[in-house]
Protein backbone atom coordinates (compact mmCIF):
# COMPACT_ATOMS: atom_id res chain seq x y z
CA UNK A 1 0.00 0.00 0.00
CA UNK A 2 2.77 2.64 1.09
CA UNK A 3 4.26 1.49 -2.30
CA UNK A 4 1.40 2.08 -4.31
CA UNK A 5 1.03 5.47 -2.78
CA UNK A 6 4.91 7.18 -3.43
CA UNK A 7 3.94 5.60 -6.87
CA UNK A 8 0.55 8.04 -6.97
CA UNK A 9 1.96 10.63 -5.97
CA UNK A 10 4.99 10.27 -8.48
CA UNK A 11 2.46 9.91 -10.97
CA UNK A 12 0.90 12.95 -9.75
CA UNK A 13 3.93 14.80 -9.78
CA UNK A 14 4.99 13.92 -13.39
CA UNK A 15 1.56 14.68 -14.67
CA UNK A 16 1.60 18.08 -12.69
CA UNK A 17 4.74 18.77 -14.76
CA UNK A 18 3.97 17.90 -18.07
CA UNK A 19 0.80 20.29 -17.84
CA UNK A 20 3.03 23.20 -16.58
CA UNK A 21 5.05 22.35 -19.50
CA UNK A 22 2.49 22.04 -22.10
CA UNK A 23 2.54 24.51 -24.77
CA UNK A 24 -0.91 26.64 -24.96
CA UNK A 25 -0.02 28.72 -28.48
CA UNK A 26 2.96 31.44 -29.55
CA UNK A 27 3.18 34.92 -28.26
CA UNK A 28 5.38 37.35 -30.98
CA UNK A 29 6.83 40.66 -28.62
CA UNK A 30 8.41 43.23 -30.63
CA UNK A 31 11.82 44.98 -29.80
CA UNK A 32 13.37 48.16 -30.40
CA UNK A 33 17.34 47.86 -31.94
CA UNK A 34 17.64 51.74 -31.62
CA UNK A 35 20.46 52.97 -29.40
CA UNK A 36 20.20 56.21 -28.68
CA UNK A 37 17.76 59.57 -31.06
CA UNK A 38 20.42 60.23 -32.77
CA UNK A 39 20.57 64.13 -31.05
CA UNK A 40 24.84 64.89 -29.99
CA UNK A 41 24.29 64.05 -26.60
CA UNK A 42 22.65 60.25 -27.82
CA UNK A 43 19.99 60.32 -25.40
CA UNK A 44 19.07 56.47 -24.97
CA UNK A 45 16.50 55.19 -27.04
CA UNK A 46 16.09 51.42 -26.43
CA UNK A 47 13.98 49.34 -24.39
CA UNK A 48 13.03 49.26 -20.80
CA UNK A 49 13.95 46.13 -19.20
CA UNK A 50 10.64 46.66 -17.05
CA UNK A 51 8.42 46.93 -19.55
CA UNK A 52 9.27 43.38 -21.33
CA UNK A 53 10.84 40.94 -19.28
CA UNK A 54 7.81 40.97 -16.80
CA UNK A 55 4.93 40.78 -19.56
CA UNK A 56 7.74 38.03 -20.94
CA UNK A 57 7.43 36.24 -17.38
CA UNK A 58 3.58 36.45 -17.10
CA UNK A 59 3.18 34.73 -20.97
CA UNK A 60 5.82 31.87 -20.35
CA UNK A 61 4.68 31.15 -16.32
CA UNK A 62 1.35 30.46 -18.44
CA UNK A 63 2.37 28.30 -20.92
CA UNK A 64 2.98 30.10 -23.85
CA UNK A 65 5.96 30.27 -26.14
CA UNK A 66 7.31 33.89 -26.93
CA UNK A 67 9.63 35.06 -29.67
CA UNK A 68 11.12 37.94 -30.20
CA UNK A 69 11.14 40.47 -33.38
CA UNK A 70 12.97 42.93 -34.13
CA UNK A 71 13.50 45.88 -37.17
CA UNK A 72 17.07 44.36 -38.17
CA UNK A 73 17.25 40.96 -35.48
CA UNK A 74 19.67 39.77 -33.25
CA UNK A 75 20.65 41.95 -30.09
CA UNK A 76 18.31 44.77 -28.65
CA UNK A 77 19.43 47.66 -26.58
CA UNK A 78 17.41 48.00 -22.32
CA UNK A 79 17.38 50.47 -19.88
CA UNK A 80 17.05 49.77 -16.21
CA UNK A 81 18.58 47.62 -13.25
CA UNK A 82 17.29 43.61 -13.82
CA UNK A 83 15.35 43.60 -10.71
CA UNK A 84 12.65 41.43 -8.95
CA UNK A 85 10.78 39.94 -11.52
CA UNK A 86 12.94 41.15 -14.36
CA UNK A 87 16.10 39.15 -12.54
CA UNK A 88 13.98 36.10 -11.95
CA UNK A 89 12.95 35.60 -15.98
CA UNK A 90 16.79 36.81 -16.90
CA UNK A 91 17.82 33.97 -14.53
CA UNK A 92 15.12 31.09 -14.72
CA UNK A 93 13.54 31.61 -18.04
CA UNK A 94 15.63 31.83 -20.83
CA UNK A 95 14.67 35.77 -21.33
CA UNK A 96 18.24 36.77 -22.38
CA UNK A 97 18.97 34.27 -24.82
CA UNK A 98 15.46 34.61 -26.60
CA UNK A 99 15.86 38.13 -26.75
CA UNK A 100 19.37 38.70 -27.80
CA UNK A 101 18.45 36.47 -30.75
CA UNK A 102 15.58 38.50 -31.97
CA UNK A 103 14.06 38.01 -35.35
CA UNK A 104 13.88 39.78 -38.17
CA UNK A 105 10.15 40.65 -39.41
CA UNK A 106 10.72 37.94 -42.98
CA UNK A 107 11.44 35.12 -40.23
CA UNK A 108 7.94 35.64 -38.75
CA UNK A 109 5.01 33.72 -39.91
CA UNK A 110 2.15 35.62 -38.21
CA UNK A 111 -0.26 32.35 -38.11
CA UNK A 112 1.91 31.12 -35.65
CA UNK A 113 0.87 33.77 -33.10
CA UNK A 114 -2.32 34.22 -30.89
CA UNK A 115 -1.02 37.42 -29.75
CA UNK A 116 1.72 40.72 -30.42
CA UNK A 117 2.61 42.78 -27.23
CA UNK A 118 5.24 45.62 -28.13
CA UNK A 119 6.75 47.14 -24.55
CA UNK A 120 7.99 50.67 -23.39
CA UNK A 121 11.23 52.50 -24.02
CA UNK A 122 11.24 55.08 -26.99
CA UNK A 123 13.27 52.78 -29.44
CA UNK A 124 10.00 51.45 -30.57
CA UNK A 125 9.08 54.68 -31.77
CA UNK A 126 11.93 55.66 -33.99
CA UNK A 127 12.25 51.92 -36.10
CA UNK A 128 9.04 50.05 -35.41
CA UNK A 129 6.18 52.87 -35.49
CA UNK A 130 7.04 52.84 -39.21
CA UNK A 131 8.65 49.49 -40.40
CA UNK A 132 5.96 48.37 -42.68
CA UNK A 133 6.90 44.80 -42.20
CA UNK A 134 6.43 44.91 -38.58
CA UNK A 135 3.24 46.65 -38.92
CA UNK A 136 2.38 43.90 -41.77
CA UNK A 137 2.93 41.16 -39.04
CA UNK A 138 0.92 43.60 -36.00
CA UNK A 139 -2.00 43.93 -38.77
CA UNK A 140 -2.26 40.12 -39.85
CA UNK A 141 -1.88 38.71 -36.16
CA UNK A 142 -5.10 41.21 -35.38
CA UNK A 143 -6.89 40.25 -38.19
CA UNK A 144 -6.05 36.45 -37.36
CA UNK A 145 -7.95 37.51 -34.46
CA UNK A 146 -5.10 37.64 -32.16
CA UNK A 147 -4.67 40.37 -29.00
CA UNK A 148 -2.24 43.32 -29.35
CA UNK A 149 -0.58 44.69 -26.58
CA UNK A 150 1.37 47.70 -25.28
CA UNK A 151 2.30 49.59 -22.60
CA UNK A 152 4.16 52.67 -21.94
CA UNK A 153 5.36 53.75 -25.65
CA UNK A 154 4.87 50.73 -26.98
CA UNK A 155 1.59 51.74 -28.25
CA UNK A 156 2.92 54.70 -30.59
CA UNK A 157 4.54 51.68 -32.44
CA UNK A 158 1.01 50.02 -33.51
CA UNK A 159 -0.49 53.47 -33.89
CA UNK A 160 0.39 53.42 -37.70
CA UNK A 161 -0.72 49.92 -37.83
CA UNK A 162 -3.75 49.83 -41.16
CA UNK A 163 -5.62 46.61 -41.78
CA UNK A 164 -6.77 44.82 -45.26
CA UNK A 165 -9.46 47.64 -44.96
CA UNK A 166 -6.95 50.14 -45.50
CA UNK A 167 -8.15 51.92 -41.83
CA UNK A 168 -6.11 52.39 -39.23
CA UNK A 169 -5.99 49.59 -36.57
CA UNK A 170 -6.83 51.89 -33.73
CA UNK A 171 -9.48 53.74 -35.29
CA UNK A 172 -12.56 54.05 -33.25
CA UNK A 173 -11.22 52.10 -30.45
CA UNK A 174 -10.07 52.86 -26.81
CA UNK A 175 -6.13 53.03 -26.27
CA UNK A 176 -3.68 54.99 -24.28
CA UNK A 177 -0.30 54.71 -23.62
CA UNK A 178 2.58 57.30 -22.52
CA UNK A 179 0.63 60.54 -22.37
CA UNK A 180 1.70 64.16 -23.49
CA UNK A 181 0.75 65.71 -19.82
CA UNK A 182 3.58 63.31 -18.86
CA UNK A 183 6.25 63.68 -22.05
CA UNK A 184 6.58 67.50 -21.83
CA UNK A 185 7.54 66.98 -18.05
CA UNK A 186 10.64 65.07 -18.70
CA UNK A 187 14.26 65.39 -19.49
CA UNK A 188 14.14 61.64 -21.27
CA UNK A 189 13.42 62.77 -24.61
CA UNK A 190 13.72 66.52 -23.82
CA UNK A 191 10.18 67.28 -22.82
CA UNK A 192 9.39 65.28 -26.20
CA UNK A 193 11.33 66.95 -28.59
CA UNK A 194 13.66 64.49 -29.79
CA UNK A 195 11.18 62.22 -30.58
CA UNK A 196 9.86 61.60 -34.34
CA UNK A 197 6.11 61.73 -32.97
CA UNK A 198 4.41 62.53 -29.50
CA UNK A 199 2.73 58.94 -29.18
CA UNK A 200 -0.55 60.47 -27.76
CA UNK A 201 -0.52 62.73 -30.94
CA UNK A 202 0.01 59.65 -33.75
CA UNK A 203 -3.14 57.46 -31.44
CA UNK A 204 -5.45 60.57 -32.01
CA UNK A 205 -4.63 61.44 -35.40
CA UNK A 206 -5.49 57.75 -36.38
CA UNK A 207 -8.34 57.96 -35.16
CA UNK A 208 -7.60 56.28 -31.71
CA UNK A 209 -9.61 57.64 -28.83
CA UNK A 210 -7.20 58.91 -26.56
CA UNK A 211 -7.40 57.30 -22.85
CA UNK A 212 -5.76 60.17 -20.95
CA UNK A 213 -5.31 60.70 -16.82
CA UNK A 214 -8.57 62.21 -16.82
CA UNK A 215 -10.74 59.50 -18.36
CA UNK A 216 -9.45 56.99 -15.97
CA UNK A 217 -9.89 55.81 -12.84
CA UNK A 218 -6.22 55.15 -12.11
CA UNK A 219 -3.31 55.96 -14.16
CA UNK A 220 -2.45 52.63 -14.06
CA UNK A 221 -5.48 51.83 -15.27
CA UNK A 222 -5.31 48.94 -18.09
CA UNK A 223 -7.66 50.00 -21.14
CA UNK A 224 -9.01 47.29 -23.08
CA UNK A 225 -11.34 47.52 -26.23
CA UNK A 226 -11.85 45.45 -29.18
CA UNK A 227 -8.34 42.90 -28.72
CA UNK A 228 -6.49 46.05 -27.94
CA UNK A 229 -5.04 45.97 -24.80
CA UNK A 230 -2.43 49.28 -23.60
CA UNK A 231 -2.08 50.59 -20.63
CA UNK A 232 0.47 54.17 -20.00
CA UNK A 233 3.07 53.31 -17.10
CA UNK A 234 5.37 50.68 -16.40
CA UNK A 235 3.92 49.45 -13.13
CA UNK A 236 0.98 47.81 -15.19
CA UNK A 237 3.17 45.81 -17.88
CA UNK A 238 2.87 42.70 -16.31
CA UNK A 239 -1.16 43.65 -15.96
CA UNK A 240 -1.64 44.21 -19.84
CA UNK A 241 0.42 40.53 -20.68
CA UNK A 242 -2.30 39.03 -18.11
CA UNK A 243 -5.47 40.52 -19.40
CA UNK A 244 -3.87 39.41 -23.20
CA UNK A 245 -4.20 35.93 -21.56
CA UNK A 246 -7.85 36.21 -20.74
CA UNK A 247 -8.38 37.84 -24.23
CA UNK A 248 -6.94 35.23 -25.72
CA UNK A 249 -8.72 32.39 -23.42
CA UNK A 250 -11.74 33.60 -23.34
Amino acid sequence: MKNLLLLSLLFLNLNSCVNNNTEKGRILIIVSNTEDMGDPEKHFAGNNLWEVAPPYHIFVSHGYKVDFVSPTGGKVPFSMDPLGISSYTIKYENFSDNVENSLTPDMVDYKSYKAVFIGGGYGSLFDVANNKNLLSVIANIYENGGIVGGCGHGPGAFANVKLSSGEYMVKGKKVTGFPNSTEITKTWAKEGTLLPVMLENQLRANGGIFQSKTDLNDKHDVVIDQRIVSTMFLPSSAIVAKEMIKQIEN
